[in-house]
């Protein structure tokens, strides 16, 4: 079998401009091209917690994410290569001040949802203002915390006021969360019940049940994306191991989300005639998080004890084969503002220094805590890591650590909801900014429902980077926040993932299918085999 490891462009300086042009269709393969079969071990229930897993207002995680982004349109989103947001719905978008607090948008024309209804400014300004009245607990309105007001002028364009200047606002427009919907189907002040799906991007979903979900060519679909394929099928998967069968059985085109370490391994064996690998460089992260509130968990001694004991090293061996990377800020590699705040603080792994931090602070020994983690969600190998995690600190007598797994469903809600003393989770970007792995956290109406409150980050460091359209100029700024959350530790980073894709060898453009928040572009997988 063959291997691809695919090299993409990593975020240029100046990756934002005061004026974003329209730009032409990315010419490809045949849109008429056959149905290919992507199999996956997400799923999509609904039900308490989750009344609309597709609803712009509230989903916010990778795997809803990867299909709202075939479903939807955005104003701008990102091309096949390159960080600069290149334009989706809109003709035409920029800053109209200095200050980067007035963006304004000028509509394609001609657009209509999948349900035959026409698309104008007028249900953009309906779509922001929706997710903001919404405002679902855990969802992506933190993304928008900084929008003032949007309005519609006229039909044809958009204009968004923000409270403080901000020079991400335009990849936050890429988002799902921005997704424009149907302002005289959905409502505008409560999610959409059940499954339902109204985008006019270039699939419609078609069909959904415990098994699979179809998502056809949108015949309604006009923007500048050339689809390679009619038709996509989503097959779920209880396991990665199952998806591997069916995969190297021919019954699926391609290996999606999850593939395990033992998995990359296994697949990029020789012998696996008839499919290809593909590792991309990828921006996932791991970390652990702490309720700051707890009796326990929310002592700072006991989060710096845990950060010196904690071998990344060995997680990495151990649990993931090394198919990751130690982590050692909450900004990953790649990324210009990246600095590695947790090494420099800590160091290696030093139970000398664990005891005494604990004995400085007056604390028993050993600490007993609770760390949660998700069975379903990120792949079989979540459960070998809290096992490393849990020999690691219980061997240093400090700790009496037990672990618990719980599936996806419960798992998130219980989550922001503070039910956890520690749990684990996983962040897929939004878009490729160190703002985005600082923001959402660290803001108040943070996506972890966090009690943990920084003034320098929130009120000082964040809106102070987002006064800089150049972004590599935020260097400074965003290591200053990576040196306090290594010293308060609110978070603790753990590793940083690669990017996988596995596919029969008559399927094209499969190094064009995962961009840099791991979603998958399916508009990008043909059949027929390479020249």
């Amino acid at each position: 079998m063959n291997r691809k490891t695919v090299v993409l462009p990593v975020l240029a300086a100046g990756m934002l401009t005061p004026l974003l042009a329209g730009c032409g269709s990315e010419k490809g393969g045949s849109a008429g091209g056959d149905g290919i079969v992507v199999g996956t071990t997400d799923h999509f229930a609904v039900g308490k917690d989750a009344p609309a897993p597709f609803d712009p207002a509230a989903a916010y995680d990778v795997a809803a994410w990867g299909v709202m982004r075939n479903t939807f349109q955005t104003l701008l989103r990102f091309p096949r290569t390159g960080t600069s947001p290149v334009m989706d719905a809109a003709a035409k978008c920029g800053f109209t001040d200095a200050a980067n607090k007035v963006y304004r948008c000028t509509m394609r024309k001609g657009q209509t949802f999948s349900n035959g209804h026409t698309l104008d400014a007028e249900d953009v300004e309906f779509s922001l203002r929706r997710v903001k009245r919404i405002n679902h607990k855990g969802g992506p309105a933190v993304l928008f915390s900084n929008l003032d007001r949007v309005e519609a002028d006229g039909k044809s364009h958009v204009v968004f006021h923000l409270k403080r200047p901000d020079a991400t606002f335009p990849y936050k427009l890429t988002t799902p969360a921005a997704a424009i919907v149907d302002s005289r189907t959905y409502p505008a002040d409560a999610l959409t019940k059940g499954d339902a799906l109204v985008g006019s991007g270039p699939y419609a979903l078609e069909h959904i049940d415990a098994e699979s979900a179809v998502l056809a060519k949108n015949p309604h679909y006009s923007g500048n994306l050339k689809l390679q394929n009619s038709r996509i099928e989503m097959r779920f998967f209880g396991a990665a191991q199952g998806m591997e069968k069916a995969l190297k059985a021919g019954d699926i085109d391609v290996m999606g989300r999850t593939i395990s370490p033992d998995q990359v391994g296994r697949l990029d064996d020789a012998q696996d005639k008839g499919v290809e690998l593909v590792e991309q460089p990828g921006q996932e992260i791991r970390y652990l998080a702490f309720d700051t509130d707890d009796r326990t968990a929310g002592k700072k001694a006991v989060r710096k004890a845990m950060a010196q004991l904690v071998d990344r090293k060995k997680i990495v061996r151990d649990a993931y084969d090394r198919s990751t990377e130690p982590l050692y800020s909450i900004v990953p590699a790649g990324l210009p503002a990246h600095r590695n705040s947790f090494f420099s603080a800590y160091g290696e792994p030093s139970k000398a220094a664990a005891e005494r931090t604990l004995r400085d602070a007056g604390i028993d020994k050993p600490v007993k805590l609770t760390l949660t983690y998700t069975t379903d969600h990120y792949g079989g190998a979540t459960a070998d890591e809290f096992a490393v995690l849990k020999k690691q600190l219980n061997s240093s007598g400090l700790f009496d650590v037990r672990t618990k797994g719980v599936k996806w469903d419960t798992f998130r809600p219980a989550a922001t909801n503070g039910k956890y003393q520690v749990w684990g989770y996983g962040w897929y970007p939004d878009f490729p900014d160190a703002d985005n792995f600082v923001a959402p956290f660290f803001e108040k109406d943070n996506f972890l429902g966090s009690p943990y409150t920084n003034h320098e980050i929130r009120d000082k460091l964040v809106p102070r980077s987002r006064r800089q359209t150049e972004r590599s100029a935020t260097t400074t700024t965003f290591g200053r926040v990576q040196d306090i959350v290594a010293k308060d530790v609110p978070l603790l980073p753990l590793w940083q993932g690669k990017q996988y894709l596995a596919a029969r060898d008559d399927i094209t453009g499969v190094e064009w299918a995962l961009n840099s928040s791991s979603v998958l572009q399916l508009w990008e997988l043909g059949r027929g085999r390479d020249s």
